[in-house]
């Protein structure tokens, strides 16, 4: 299931604006800016040096603060302090495989890294551009984020382009996986989401720990999974924001299985220990193998974007027209194919479809209910948000069994196992080669 646009993470309902009063649009709450240096780390200087290739503390005192920021807490001074071994140990990592790469010439463009950074940001309800603001605001620069996530589309790529033809799912492959799927029908599955902290070493468990036990304190507290995943998972699930997707319990580690069979949905769990490193988990459903009954639905959306962030007590005239255009949509449309076209011709930047949705996994409740109840082929009324307003229509909706998995997810997930394998393989090569100067 593909999730909404960033629209409707701040959806507020069905609002009209008049000069009187406006509901208030309550956006998100931006983390507290992060101390201007974290405690223990020197504004200027060397924290390690990746065969020749130097990692600054500068380099580590802004991923901590970014981690700050992904968090959407307030975080203490102690806190960060406590993360700063384990921060610059990832950023070795991250050099190790750029330097690879390179090596390879394996290029990722920023036509890739903005659309990871806007499936970032859809994935946890941020309008397009708020990350970049959110960075700006606590005193972290973009390229910080940007060099991440860089790393980790190559590696992906790299991975890849080693395995080769063993890329190729076969058909032969794919049905192999179904039979053994049809065989456990009955039985439960799990719909997990991870995050992986590497531990290479017994020197490193220590650190590892720590590292877990904080962020494990931040996510208890409200952080999101998502986020947190994709800025510090060492998994290949990082950019999904750590989801593994529908497993069955023998895919799973025995004492990540254990965890997942008594722990409730939406729980975090302590830190696990599995093979190569600590798994975080979060338990996001459990079914019955072959059997998940749910409504989807197809929807198109029209969006009509503000030339400025709208202020609810004080709408311009701008966007009280842009409110009558999308009130005029509203009335007149008779079809999804109208939705689109008006989408089009207004230039918002959003897709018109979407993709299916299933009802259920919408998060924000107030969606749910008008995607859920709203007659098929019926406009919606204008919804509003601080970026623009929406018009949404339901082109399609019906109750499916979302147990069977399709063709293609079957072969994305014997893909992922190859690619995860791979990676770590890779991995352990290249620390075991590379030559790496510790500053203190």
């Amino acid at each position: 299931m593909r999730i909404l646009p960033p629209l409707f993470g701040v959806l507020l309902g069905v609002l009209a604006i008049s000069a009187a009063a406006i509901p208030t649009v309550i956006p998100r709450t931006a983390a507290a800016a992060a101390p201007a240096r974290a405690p223990g780390v020197p504004a200027a200087g060397i924290a390690a040096v990746v065969n020749g290739d130097v990692i600054s503390n500068a380099d580590v005192e802004n991923r901590a603060r970014l981690f700050a920021l992904s968090t959407g807490l307030p975080m203490a001074q102690d806190v960060l302090e406590r993360l700063l071994p384990q921060v610059r140990r990832q950023l070795i990592d991250e050099r190790l495989r750029l330097q690879e790469l390179q090596r390879r010439g394996i290029s990722v463009s920023d036509q890739d890294i903005a659309a990871a950074i806007a499936q970032i940001e859809r994935a946890n309800g941020m309008n397009p551009g708020v990350m970049r603001q959110r960075l700006a605001a606590a005193g972290v620069g973009l390229r910080t984020m940007i060099d991440q996530i860089r790393v980790q589309i190559g590696w992906n790529r790299l991975l890849r382009e080693i395995l080769g033809r063993n890329s190729e799912i076969s058909p032969a492959e794919t049905a192999e996986l179904a039979a053994a799927l049809r065989g456990q029908a009955g039985k439960t599955e799990f719909r997990v989401s991870e995050i992986f902290v590497p531990i290479e070493n017994a020197s490193q468990a220590a650190d590892a720990q720590r590292f877990a036990d904080t962020i494990i304190a931040q996510l208890r507290a409200g952080a999101a999974f998502g986020v947190v995943a994709a800025q510090f998972s060492q998994s290949q699930t990082a950019l999904q924001g750590g989801d593994l997707g529908w497993v069955q319990a023998n895919q799973l580690d025995p004492e990540v299985l254990r965890i997942a069979e008594i722990m409730p949905p939406g729980a975090i769990s302590n830190p696990i220990r599995v093979p190569g490193g600590l798994s975080i988990i979060t338990l996001r459903g459990k079914r019955v193998i072959g059997t998940d009954n749910a409504t989807v639905a197809t929807i198109r959306q029209a969006f009509f974007p503000f030339a400025t962030k709208l202020n609810p007590a004080a709408p311009t005239d701008a966007q009280r027209a842009v409110l009558e255009k999308a009130r005029a949509l509203s009335q007149s449309a008779r079809s999804c194919a109208d939705i689109e076209q008006a989408n089009a011709a207004t230039g918002g930047g959003h897709a018109a479809d979407p993709g299916e949705l299933r009802v259920d996994s919408i998060e924000n409740p107030a969606l749910r209910a008008l995607i859920g109840s709203i007659a098929v082929s019926k406009a919606s009324q204008p919804l509003i948000a601080e970026d623009g307003i929406a018009i949404v229509m339901v082109c399609t909706r019906e109750t499916k069994n979302l147990g069977q998995p399709t063709q293609n997810e079957l072969s994305q997930r014997i893909l992922a196992e190859r690619v995860e394998l791979t990676g770590r393989q890779l991995m352990r090569e290249l620390q075991r080669r590379a030559v790496i100067d510790l500053r203190s």
